[in-house]
Parts: structure tokens; sequence; C-alpha cells
């Protein structure tokens, strides 16, 4: 039997069905919210649309997810003082009896009740599959603060562990470690199997530690609970996976982000730290001087443009980000960050987190972010074209942007943004400023002594600051130069460092460069070159002139810039 195809006319009457579907489908949705709207105005609440609002992790939390949906309440905002809950169903005794009660819970906290759609309501409830998964607290499992002060005394230095992890059990053997990387304020404690033993390392101070070495047999059971703290699959050992637990101690927590790794000799485990009060830098103590410092304070007092940070992971980045944000946090001021992930909360500034896994990448959710009309956005990291062109148009249309870049220098970050297929003549104008930077160890104070350095120290010292620009502000005295290094003594377990300081690079644009990058002849030699010569200050040049201030040796600047 012959088919009948469809003719031009057949296609062209269902592209119109089609079209007259979609708009009536919109008709309706914004008639449900102009609904919820005024019903809102009836009962005398607020009214908020939900369709692109990125919900926190934390206002989430607030509310459990079957509480949420029993009672039909969704909280999309929460601070430490504030709390802002929706619901489909404002007339509704059960759902305002439960209001009520859940204020009287939290007396603390400001509580508004706001009137949503019953859309907005399944966005809320579809914004749970965001969250990370917690493993169910299970008696005996957590790690206490009480378990964490048992060995405090214990652990003078970091090489009095290589003996204590002899004589304890399994389930201490993982508080003890934990004890010890905060007493010594290490970042991250690494599990390392190898032949026939694993190697306990500890990174303080941005460089890894050896420390002990663990049995091979009691490794079985002290990963087995690592994994179990950590909400991970105990018999899955031939895949990597991530996982997290939080210990809460009297005045802080400590998040701890786990991950495990399948290697020859069994599975590496790293756990790092992530501690709240890390975040109370202020941005007078970044560590950014001179002219350098009353440069950046300038540009991030700008209503629009972009400041970006540049240099490798675990070179500061982030906390200089956070400190340029506790200085712009103002009540008359709205920030919305997009972070991966969300190490340290701010007080004041709504913070969202990215799940690729949900289609909700830095660049979707840049998007998102702009409709909730910030004044200033920070955005992790630029990694892909749709990101840095979404960023560079909202800093062209009247937004601070603040955000990462991984290269080695802030001369190279322009040349990197251009490969990215960013359009010059959008380039140009929306960057305020570029900040290289590193990180580098402080010396000990208590152990601080003068050293001589070698003959060719000296000379590469001397090449390095002959080269400052009299614009810098900057004139070392070239025949009259001390340097330190720490001793080593108890207080910094006898590394001779205590802390990190960071040595900054600061490159705003000028007209030189601008026309640079608009004649698309872009060099990062060149773009230093002209950077220097109108009073740049180099990373390397800033770490010298750190060391001679004592604050860090000849040695630690061009370990960590060269």
């Amino acid at each position: 039997m012959p088919q009948n195809n469809p003719t031009s006319d057949d296609i062209d009457k269902l592209s119109i069905e089609d079209k007259l579907t979609d708009k009536l489908a919109e008709i309706d949705l914004k008639r449900k919210e102009d609904v919820a709207n005024q019903k809102a105005i009836v009962l005398g609440l607020d009214y908020v649309d939900l369709m692109g609002f990125a919900i926190s992790e934390d206002a989430l939390r607030f509310i459990d997810k079957t509480v949420a949906e029993e009672k039909r309440v969704i909280c999309f905002y929460k601070d430490d003082k504030e709390a802002r809950i929706a619901t489909p169903d404002p007339e509704n005794s059960e759902t305002l009896a439960w209001f009520e009660d859940f204020k009287k819970e939290h007396e603390t906290i400001n509580m508004k009740l706001y009137v949503i759609s019953e859309k907005s309501f399944d966005i809320g409830l579809k914004s749970y599959a965001r969250l990370p998964r917690i493993t169910p607290k299970v008696e005996g499992v957590a790690i206490t603060e009480n378990d964490l002060k048992q060995f405090d005394q214990k652990i003078i230095k970091i090489t009095d562990l290589e003996q204590e992890v002899k004589h304890v059990s399994v389930t201490d053997l993982v508080a003890l470690v934990i004890s010890a990387a905060l007493k010594t304020d290490a970042s991250d404690i690494h599990f390392e199997p190898e032949e026939k033993s694993v190697q306990l390392r500890l990174r303080i101070d941005g460089v890894l530690q050896n420390v002990a070495l663990v049995d091979s047999e009691m490794w079985i059971k002290v990963i087995s609970r690592i994994k179990l703290l950590a909400g991970l699959k105990l018999n899955v050992t031939d895949r990597p996976q991530d996982g997290r637990f939080t210990i809460f101690l009297t005045d802080d927590k400590i998040d701890v982000r786990v991950s495990c790794l399948p290697t020859a000799y069994g599975e590496s485990v790293v756990m790092r730290l992530l501690r709240s009060t890390n975040a109370g830098l202020d941005f007078e103590k970044l560590g950014v001087r001179g002219i350098a410092f009353d440069q950046l304070k300038k540009e991030i007092g700008r209503p629009n443009g972009m400041i970006i940070t540049t240099g490798p992971t675990g070179s500061g980045k982030t906390t200089t980000l956070y400190s340029i944000l506790s200085k712009l946090n103002q009540p008359a001021v709205k920030i919305i960050t997009l972070e991966d992930p969300i190490e340290y909360k701010l007080e004041g500034i709504n913070q969202s987190q990215v799940d690729p896994t949900h289609g909700y990448s830095f660049a979707t959710g840049l998007k998102s972010i702009l409709r909730q009309d910030p004044d200033i956005v920070m955005v992790g990291e630029i990694r892909d074209l749709d990101t840095a062109d979404t960023a560079i148009n909202a800093a062209l249309t009247g937004h601070l942007v603040l955000s990462t870049l991984h290269t080695n220098n802030a001369a190279a970050s322009i040349p990197r943004f251009l490969s990215m297929g960013v359009k010059a003549f959008l380039l140009a104008p929306s960057i305020n400023a570029i900040i290289g930077q590193r990180l580098a160890r402080r010396i000990c104070p208590h152990c601080k002594q003068e050293v001589e350095l070698s003959a060719e120290e000296m000379q590469k010292v001397r090449e390095n600051l002959e080269k400052i620009s009299a614009k810098s502000g900057y004139r070392p005295d070239l025949d009259n130069l001390k340097f330190y290094k720490g001793a080593g003594c108890e207080k910094c377990g006898g590394l001779g460092y205590k802390g990190r300081v960071g040595l900054y690079e600061l490159l705003t644009m000028n007209p030189e460069i601008e026309k640079m990058i608009l004649d698309e002849k872009v060099s990062e030699y060149e773009i230093e070159k002209i950077a220097i010569e109108n009073g740049m200050i180099t990373m390397v040049q800033d770490g010298l002139l750190k060391a001679l201030d004592g604050l860090t040796s000849v040695e630690e600047v061009f370990r960590v810039i060269e």
C-alpha cells in the first residue's frame, strides 16, 4: 500500500501548530506566575519567581527535602541572619502552622514567607539534586573535637608523628593524623601506597613533607574508615571516588574533601582540609604593597570591568578574590559568586556552586547570575570561550567581574584570552587589572638569621633588582643587600618557615597595551616590557624586595617562580 509522504504544506502546518503550542504554553506559564503574584498581593506577602534563580547549598540544606515535599516549602535564600521561605500554598493552614513552628525553632534568624507558582516550586525541588551526597550519621563513625584534642599534646613537631602512628588503633590513627595536620597548619594529607608500606605526607605551606610510614596491612583498615567517614563505597577500589565530611569544633568547622585514586600498589588518598576561618584575610594584609596596592584599590573601586588573578593551582588566587570581595562587601552592593567548589562561606554574599553533571556550568551559571541584577560577580575560573565572552560582556555592561585564569604571569593572560577566541575590540576595554601571583613560605620569626648568598645567587638577585623601574616607587640600595633564612626551631617544626606570604605583580591597562591588543600584535614579552616601563614590579622583584625585608628567603623566591 503506498505511503503518503508529508507535503511542504503539511510541514508548514505542523511548524505553525508547534509554534502555536509553544506560545500557548508560554502564555499559560505567564498567567500562572501572574496568579501567584496577585495571590501574594491579596495576602500581603512578597512574590518571587525562581526561574533562573541559583539557590545556594546552605539554603537548600536549611529545610530537608522530605519536609520540603511534605509541607510544600522551599528555602531559596539563607545567610547567618536571614532566611527566605517560599510556598505555592500560602493559604494552607498546615503550611502556615509549620512555618510558625519553624520560626520558633530558629528564633535568631529573621524568617520571611514568599509566594511562588507551582513551576517555581518544582524548580526548587529539582535543585536538591545538586547537593553532594551526605553520609547518614553512624554511631561511632564521626570524628569529634574531643578525638582531636586527645592527641594535641602528643604532637609538638611533625617528626613526633612517626612514632605515634605505630602505637594507635585504626580509629585513632585517622584522628591523630588530622590533629597533627591542623596543628601544623597543613592544607592536605596524603596517603601514598608503595611496595612495602604507605607513605604519609603533609602539605605544609605548599610543600609536601614526609612524616611517617603506615603498615600496609593496617592501611587496608584505615582507608575503609576514611571511606566510611566520607560516604564512599568500600567495595570500589578500581576507580576514582570523591567524598567529604565535616568536623565541627567549638568555634569553627573543618570541611574535609577526600579523593581516592587507584594506583599500582593500592588506593592513594588525599584529604584536603578547609577551615572556614581561613577566609578572614583582610584586603590590606594580602601583601600587595606600594603603588601596586594603590592601583589595585583604585581598580576594584570602579563600577565595571574585569579583575583577573592568574597563576598555577595553589598560588592563592581564590584567597585574593575572597579578600577583594570582603573589601567590597557593603549593604548597598549585591555580590554573587559562582564557584567550584564553594571553599569558604562569606556572610552577605550569594554563593552558588556549579554542577556540570546537571548542566550547571560556569557559562550557564553566569548567564543565570546576570538575571539576578548583581553589582559584582565572581566567577571561579574562566575555562572556555563561552564563559569568557559572557564575563567580558558583563564587564562592559555595568558589572565588576572577578575571576581567575591559569597562566604563568599577568602578561600571559592577554594572549590566553585571544587564543580562546575572545574578540580583541571587546577584551581591551573590559580589563581593569590582572594580578599575577605565587605563594612563598614565610621565614619563621623565632629562628630568623642573616645569611650570606653565593656569588652566583647575588648576581642573579642584582640583575632582577636593577630592572626595577623608577616609576615603581622602589629603589633598593644595591650596595647594602641583606637576606635571611630560618634556622629551624620548635615553633616551626624544624622547617625554618611558618606561614606563607604572597608575591604579586599587577598589570593595569594603559594606551600602549590597549593598542597592541586592538592591533592584534600581542606578545607576552612586549606586554610585560611595557608594564615594567610603566612601573610594574614583577613577581620575582616583589619576592626579592620581601626577602630584603626578612619576610621570605631568596631561595624560596626562586623556588616558587622559576
